[in-house]
């Protein structure tokens, strides 16, 4: 478990970090070299295609330790240098968000870093997570001293109660279990993990957007995830487990072609808006058990985007849903970016505007002194972002003692009583 900058905020990172994002079709290992300011350089690429995952569940170990394995040598070699630690992204186990209010006594005195560090650590309640869920961050999204709620930075201040509102992202122990597994089969430790959607928004997002509320739709191979920012925090994530692979095999058993050439389709002539020229142009399709002497099936491309779309609306159909049901729809702005290698389809960003009544932008990674042209795309933003996180979130906490004095019981509810006491 991680505890996410608040009022307090460790010295920045400096030294060799190694990111890892293992994927339902990719695992991709970036190594860097950070200075005392902050500033990264990679030094590392490696992605290998992955195996043994199945919408970013693990459901094969062998595969993935050999993904894991093959990605981290590669970028080791690049780098010259071998490694002990990465950071390391979690998109399985169906992460679930809670909003967790409670307070210390502070005793009149003045509040200072220690009183923050101390409420920062919530561990007598973060024992209480159901015993089949892991705690993956803990981030304050408002702190309150006696009953006054919205304080931004209580440090300095005086009360006898100070109270937080946390954000608590957990997943199945068992899923992160396995993850841990495979990494440390390759002979590596988990510096500490971050769920995938928050890892992404860090890559991508820009500082104005966090703060006046945005909706980040990572699209990868087998899960599409999100994150939903407000006020600078992370205040939502969830996931949805479809992605690009969905609309490959709708491809291949729509149209009896072999994964391998419905893929190839899909990346040179898939679109997710018709066009007016789609009728007349015709694509080959070479079927499944034919041998390479027989003729192709002939299709329009009409039909290829015919059975794209309907993949893609459902997926931003229940993205919708999901915001919806949280109460985050409409509060979190009408900004969207997307991100992730199954959001580079064309026609993808105006079907999601469509869809989710929002201004869409295609989000990238901000540039990082080293990174080649290759690994740039929305495809690495999960790395990119390990990457971002390792620099810049390494909050301190102490153990305390703590008095739990509310938790709200529906997702509406939550939310609602973290929009009144901010604003």
């Amino acid at each position: 478990m991680s505890m996410e900058k608040g009022a307090t905020q460790s010295k920045v990172r400096s030294g060799l970090i190694a990111a890892l994002d293992v994927g339902t079709t990719k695992v991709c290992c970036f190594i860097a070299r950070a200075d005392g300011d902050g500033a990264l350089r990679v030094v590392g690429i490696g992605h290998q295609v992955s195996g043994g995952l199945r919408c970013g569940a693990i459901v094969g170990m062998d595969a993935v330790e050999a993904a894991i394995r093959a990605t981290v040598e590669a970028a080791e070699h690049m780098a010259g240098e071998n490694i002990r630690r990465v950071i390391v992204n979690v998109s399985g186990g169906t992460p679930e968000s809670r909003l967790i209010a409670y307070e210390v006594s502070i005793a009149g005195h003045e509040i200072g870093d220690a009183d923050v560090r101390r409420i920062l650590d919530p561990g007598s309640l973060l024992r209480r997570q159901p015993p089949d869920h892991v705690v993956l961050h803990a981030i304050p999204v408002g702190y309150s001293i006696d009953g006054n709620r919205g304080v931004r930075d209580p440090r300095g201040m005086f009360g006898q109660r100070l109270g937080v509102n946390m954000h608590i992202v957990s997943a199945a122990a068992g899923a992160v279990r396995t993850l841990e597994t495979s990494v440390a089969r390759c002979h590596l430790d988990i510096e500490t993990k971050v769920v995938s959607p928050y890892a992404s928004a860090l890559a991508c997002l820009v500082e104005d957007e966090k703060h006046l509320g945005v909706t980040h739709i990572d699209m990868g191979g087998g899960t599409t995830s999100i994150a939903v920012f407000f006020d600078g925090e992370l205040t939502y994530t969830d996931s949805v487990p479809l992605g690009g692979c969905h609309v490959t095999n709708d491809i291949a058993r729509g149209l009896s072609t072999p994964l391998g050439h419905a893929e190839r389709m899909k990346t040179l002539y898939g679109s997710a808006m018709p066009s007016p020229s789609d009728d007349r142009e015709i694509i080959k399709v070479p079927l499944i058990g034919e041998d390479g002497g027989s003729e192709p099936n002939q299709v329009p491309r009409s039909m290829l985007v015919g059975i794209i779309r309907p993949r893609l609306e459902e997926i931003f159909e229940m993205v919708r849903a999901r915001l919806e049901t949280a109460g985050f729809d409409s509060i979190a702005g009408r900004r969207v970016v997307l991100a992730g290698g199954a959001s580079q389809l064309p026609g993808t960003r105006e079907l999601a505007g469509m869809i989710l009544d929002k201004q869409v932008r295609m989000g990238r990674p901000a540039p990082i002194d080293g990174l080649a042209e290759a690994v740039t795309g929305p495809a690495f933003a999960t790395c990119a972002g390990l990457l971002n996180y390792a620099v810049n979130n390494r909050a301190e906490g102490s153990a305390g003692t703590y008095r739990p004095v509310e938790e709200p019981s529906g997702r509406l509810d939550r939310f609602g009583q973290w929009f009144r006491e901010n604003f």
